[in-house]
């Protein structure tokens, strides 16, 4: 068992499925890491950035929220949406920020702003532009 069997499934699409060496993943309880072996076990994913590493490769997708699925030798990533870098529009990333920190910014008592979803609009954004700058 020298290899993990990654997939990044959104309901949209197969995002990715490759044997990697090494996974890590926002989880909801923060950051984890998984080598091949590891216990099984399920968890929440949080918006951010999803790390692997194949051989020399390391690549880095933006994904938001979801769950993984850890076996011995397969992860599982189900998530609402997972991009690679090279698919994210920067700019449109960096208006969907600025418009979450202002719509964050409002006074708590104003009914027309769900700010639960500006948080997370906030949080998708940051996750997209962190992938990004990565790369460049």
């Amino acid at each position: 068992m020298d290899k993990l069997h990654l997939e990044v499934v959104t309901p949209a699409r197969v995002v990715l499925e490759k044997d990697v060496d090494m996974v890590v993943a926002p989880g909801s309880e923060g950051e984890f890491g998984i080598l091949p072996g590891h216990v099984s076990f399920l968890s929440g994913i949080v918006p951010g950035e999803l790390r692997y590493t194949a051989g020399s490769e390391k690549e880095v997708l933006a994904v938001t929220a979801g769950f993984a699925e850890v076996l011995k030798d397969k992860v599982s990533i189900l998530v609402d949406a997972a991009e690679r870098a090279g698919e994210i529009d920067a700019e449109r990333a960096r208006k969907a920020m600025e418009r979450a920190k202002e719509r964050l910014s409002r006074e708590r008592s104003d009914k027309d702003i769900d700010f639960s979803r500006a948080e997370a609009a906030l949080r998708r954004a940051v996750a997209r532009l962190k992938v990004v700058q990565k790369t460049v």
